[in-house]
């Protein structure tokens, strides 16, 4: 009989192989976004967030996970980023759950809506926000702050910080390839059974081909072998400091350009907001870039190295 974790596993994998499709018929094994802690939904009104935050303070820190994963496979080996922040830094942590088969823009759109409506009834003075965005998590946050610039909405006034852990600000070239959700099922537990499905590609899958942010950059045949044609949006936002780590599978030695590899599904380059045109390149600070060789896409989850880089950018 599969656990709780195990039954979570498989609806997130599902959700992100034909979440689209889930979500067009109105299947009850859709997920809808919300936010959660423990494993248990946080209501968006100040007298729950008092009851699920005994000790509530002003520091909001959101983690938002990747493709096929929810939030509690932010704890990896027995180590999650959030929660050992959380508790050094003095944060009250909060986690993204989400149907990531749909449209990062769709997705974008509702977490906007979210944010706002949790800043709004926080149960404490707000001080600050900080996301740190795991994989696709990294691109859903970067398109949630654009709709909520364009609507003026309160949340991002607070957004101080955002840690990008393997984003593929520029794409994936394994989903280029067709096989991208091959190794991301292959590689999370519980899930193996769906990398055979991996040439179905929802629609959250797709948008990883070039780094989809917008509604814009989906409107012609998802499916059909095109250019980068995104849609121009602000790199990165002024008002919030933003870092990202990149992890390469091979020594930093390697003969074979270990930088091109990537951690085995995203490339450091897009990782880093690299872009051979000048006017998509994210232009991240140097000093807020970093590249950990010898360690998986996944590996960034639980990697100490990682978690101290990230704790002292936050500090």
């Amino acid at each position: 009989m599969k656990t709780n974790d195990e039954k979570e596993a498989l609806r997130s994998a599902l959700n992100g192989v034909i979440g689209d499709y889930l979500e067009k018929k109105e299947n009850p094994l859709q997920i809808e976004m919300q936010f959660r802690y423990q494993s248990k939904a946080v209501p968006l009104n100040r007298q729950g967030l008092k009851e699920t935050y005994p000790t509530i303070n002003g520091k909001i820190l959101l983690m938002v996970h990747g493709l096929c994963m929810n939030d509690m496979q932010m704890t990896r080996r027995g180590h999650n980023h959030g929660m050992a922040l959380a508790q050094e830094l003095g944060k009250t942590p909060l986690y993204l759950y989400y149907n990531s088969g749909r449209h990062i823009s769709a997705n974008g759109r509702d977490l906007n809506e979210l944010l706002e409506q949790l800043v709004l009834n926080w149960a404490a003075p707000v001080e600050e926000l900080i996301i740190v965005g795991h994989s696709m998590g990294g691109l859903l946050s970067r398109s949630a702050l654009h709709y909520a610039n364009q609507q003026q909405k309160t949340w991002a006034k607070y957004l101080k910080k955002i840690v990008f852990l393997g984003t593929p600000h520029h794409g994936a070239p394994l989903e280029r390839a067709g096989n991208y959700l091959d190794v991301i099922l292959e590689s999370v537990p519980y899930t193996k059974p769906f990398a055979r499905l991996g040439k179905i590609r929802s629609a959250g899958v797709t948008d990883l081909r070039h780094g989809n942010l917008l509604d814009e950059d989906w409107e012609e045949d998802r499916f059909k072998k095109q250019k980068d044609h995104r849609e121009m949006v602000p790199p990165l936002p002024t008002q919030t400091e933003c870092y990202s780590i990149a992890a390469v599978i091979k020594k930093e030695k390697d003969r074979l350009s270990p930088k091109v590899i990537g951690d085995g599904l995203v490339t450091v380059k897009s990782a880093l907001g690299q872009h051979e045109n000048p006017a998509k390149n994210l232009a991240f600070k140097p000093e807020n870039t970093w590249v950990i060789y010898e360690n998986t896409h996944l590996d960034l989850l639980n990697n100490a190295k990682v978690y101290n880089k990230i704790k002292t950018w936050l500090t």
